[in-house]
């Protein structure tokens, strides 16, 4: 949810920190501060609500001096406990002021960790609940068993919280160390030559090395200028993941684009290619780590699909592939509802767990209970190494690579490919497909990179359409089969960039509700099938067309190329490459998409961070 980076080498901390935090905002952005040290046992905080602009007029405003040091943290809030003000801001001190804190994620007690700190004096000045952990880290430093050790007293305080976190300590008495830990929220630390960084995601340091280590669970790692270390929260030498960063500083920035989600909707045949790449060696299609075997999966009686967003689309059109080549039942589940409904799980239940950051927290949660339940766990994450991964059976990455855009474009459509990956996969185990179908079905995905660049060659004519729809109160979607997922995806896209009323249906529910919306000009998006592969379907929805159409609606239709049957009930008419119907999502997505982001642009909005969004969602 935050941004986080630390950092102690040779350089200078402050423009490390912001530089970091600079790539990191699309994490959160209500406010931003950070911590440094000179090194002369000096600490100083700065901070800031608002954008990080904000905080870097407040360091204009009053100076610079006493935050030359090379040992920093800093901070990018989305905020949880207490508004987005000045003294709720990151990082937060102890009642010595010798103690910097920052913190992602939520300290589930810290009610009951505030009352024991205003039992024995101490007054807190803010409403978060990050500041319970920098009074009990700072008195932990003073007193007992820990004293004058920083890292001894970060694990002690981290045995004591609950829920979920990532903590970075800094101490004034400490120059040239920062203690980092995490619980159920990321957190990766950088290698570089006499220099070591701490951050929520590698963008944060890839200026200044791919090198990389993920933290495992309930890990505390020290880095100074000679490296890290990582222990246990028990201080017990723990063992964490390296890795190699495979893209560089130019994949997080905009490369001429006006924003970013419009060059990571240009980088979707990229995206889609590379997710692709790799998983049907020998005739087989094969997953990223499996740790199922070809029996488990023939046991398999029941799928369910977890997740949340835009992710919970992508589980919708999965339903319709896994169904149709595998013959088993799935039900695709919100994440947040799932655990708490009781659901029917047993051995031979298959859970696909979609999560683009592996750390959603109300999927992760989701997972635990399948777990619990002894189902068998399939992840599909655009994060190596992240939690979810970890906690599954099976995992296949999406390589799209990094989204900085708050709204899911490239990871959203890599998510439907793997989705389908994981239905041959099974239909390839079960015996549902023979082998020369799995591979004509792999050939047709790998076709689909080539037929989305075609989309794109439509850009310009739907922005253009963005532009006069901008002022529209608002906008419906219709959708039948896998059309249905797509509308309501375009119809999210809509509320998280605009702020305007949007809604998906199944055309089909029209008459039993929804068209009672319908009013002279109402633009109303219509996707739709092939009328060779789909000609039922197609033929309803071009009724459902005629029907709004007599009633005022505005349509706009996204068809195949060359479908003159519908031409003729478009008042705007969206053509997209004719595919077979289960991959259609694919490339009928990518209009909705531009829409979306030209609507909000139109508007005045800031396409790349929505109000009130953030990017990963570590807390439930």
């Amino acid at each position: 949810m935050c941004g986080i980076v630390g950092y102690v080498g040779h350089r200078s901390a402050l423009d490390v920190v912001l530089d970091g935090l600079r790539r990191l905002e699309y994490r959160g952005y209500d406010s931003a501060g950070v911590a440094m040290l000179d090194g002369q046992g000096g600490l100083r905080v700065e901070r800031k609500a608002g954008r990080l602009a904000n905080l870097e007029a407040r360091l204009d405003e009053v100076g610079r001096d006493g935050l030359a040091g090379t040992t920093g943290i800093g901070h990018t809030r989305w905020a949880t406990h207490g508004a987005p003000i000045d003294k709720n801001s990151h990082p937060h001190r102890d009642a010595t002021g010798r103690v910097a804190v920052v913190h992602n994620g939520i300290i589930e007690n810290f009610v009951a960790l505030r009352s024991e700190l205003e039992a024995e004096g101490v007054e807190l000045s803010s409403d978060t609940d990050t500041e319970t952990a920098a009074h009990l880290v700072g008195r932990a430093y003073r007193d007992g068993e820990t004293a004058g050790d920083l890292p001894a007293s970060v694990r002690a305080v981290c045995r004591r919280l609950e829920g979920a976190f990532t903590l970075v300590v800094t101490h004034g008495d400490e120059p040239g160390m920062v203690v980092a830990a995490r619980r159920s929220s990321p957190l990766v630390v950088g290698v570089g030559d006499g220099e070591t960084f701490v951050a929520s995601d590698v963008a944060a340091f890839i200026e200044h090395t791919r090198d990389a280590v993920e933290l495992g669970q309930d890990q505390v790692v020290v880095i100074t200028r000679e490296g890290y270390e990582v222990t246990d929260f028990h201080g017990e030498a723990a063992r964490a993941t390296p890795f190699r960063v495979d893209w560089d500083l130019s994949a997080a920035e905009k490369g001429g684009h006006e924003y970013f989600m419009l060059k990571e909707i240009e980088e979707q045949p990229e995206a889609l290619a590379n997710t692709l790449r790799g998983h049907f060696v020998n005739g087989r299609i094969v997953l990223d780590e499996q740790r199922m075997s070809d029996q488990d999966l023939r046991d398999v009686d029941k799928v369910f699909v977890i997740a949340c967003g835009s992710s919970y689309h992508a589980g919708l059109v999965a339903k319709y592939a896994i169904e149709h080549w595998c013959r088993l039942p799935v039900e695709v589940e919100l994440a947040s509802e799932f655990r708490y409904r009781d659901p029917v799980l047993d051995r031979d239940t298959l859970v696909v767990a979609i999560s683009q950051s592996g750390e959603t927290a109300d999927t992760l949660e989701a997972v635990r209970h399948a777990r619990e339940q002894k189902a068998r766990v399939l992840a599909i994450c655009n994060t190596n190494g992240a939690q979810i991964p970890r906690e599954s059976d099976a995992v296949l990455y999406t390589h799209a690579g990094p989204e900085i855009g708050v709204a899911s474009t490239k990871a959203f459509l890599a998510q439907i490919v793997a989705n389908y990956l994981v239905g041959l996969a099974l239909a390839q185990a079960r015996g549902t497909k023979y082998p020369d179908e799995v591979a004509r079905e792999f050939a047709e995905l790998e076709a689909m990179p080539e037929a989305v660049s075609r989309v794109l060659t439509t850009v310009e004519r739907v922005r253009a359409l963005g532009r006069e729809l901008a002022d529209s109160k608002a906008v419906l979607f219709l959708g039948r089969h896998v059309g249905f997922p797509v509308a309501l995806e375009g119809a999210l896209k809509l509320k998280e960039l605009a702020y305007m009323h949007a809604e998906g249906f199944a055309a089909g529910e029209l008459k039993h509700g929804p068209i009672a919306l319908i009013e002279e000009g109402l633009p109303v998006v219509v996707v739709m099938p092939s009328p060779k592969d789909n000609p039922v379907v197609h033929t309803k929805l071009v009724s459902n067309i005629s029907e709004i159409q007599a009633r005022g609606a505005r349509t706009i239709v996204i068809a195949s190329e060359n479908d003159d049957i519908v031409r003729p009930f478009a008042d705007h008419l969206i053509e997209i490459p004719a595919v077979p119907t289960l991959l259609q999502p694919l490339v009928s997505t990518v209009p909705l998409q531009v829409l979306a982001a030209e609507i909000a642009r139109s508007r005045g909005y800031d396409v790349d961070k929505p109000r009130n969004l953030a990017k990963s969602v570590t807390v439930e």
